[in-house]
């Protein structure tokens, strides 16, 4: 194998391995999110755990956070500000990376 070969073969590797771990903490982040608006809707275990589910699906209906963001405003209504919830979102993101390096 040439060295330009095993070049690309560490980008190809690296680029994958940031990816997943970019996957997983969007995902780890919406279940955070999620567990938060529970407890802020009132949710018990049961509940938040669909909820959960709920979050995450939204997550895939487009690109970027705005679909999360979008689900959870109107499902939190007035009981949060925009600037609350964003602010969440960003700490919610943040515990996620930190969750997931502490795991690895």
């Amino acid at each position: 194998m040439t060295s330009f070969e095993e070049r690309r073969a560490t980008f190809e590797a690296k680029f994958a391995h940031d990816s997943e771990m970019k996957f997983k903490a969007e995902m780890r982040r919406n279940r955070l999110l999620a567990e938060w608006a529970g407890q802020k809707l009132g949710y018990d275990a049961e509940r938040t755990a669909t909820y959960v589910k709920e979050v995450i699906k939204a997550d895939f209906t487009e690109a970027g956070d705005d679909d999360v963001y979008r689900k959870l405003h109107a499902d939190l209504g007035d009981r949060v500000s925009e600037a609350e919830l964003r602010a969440r979102m960003v700490q919610a993101d943040a515990e996620a990376k930190v969750q997931l390096l502490d795991e690895a």
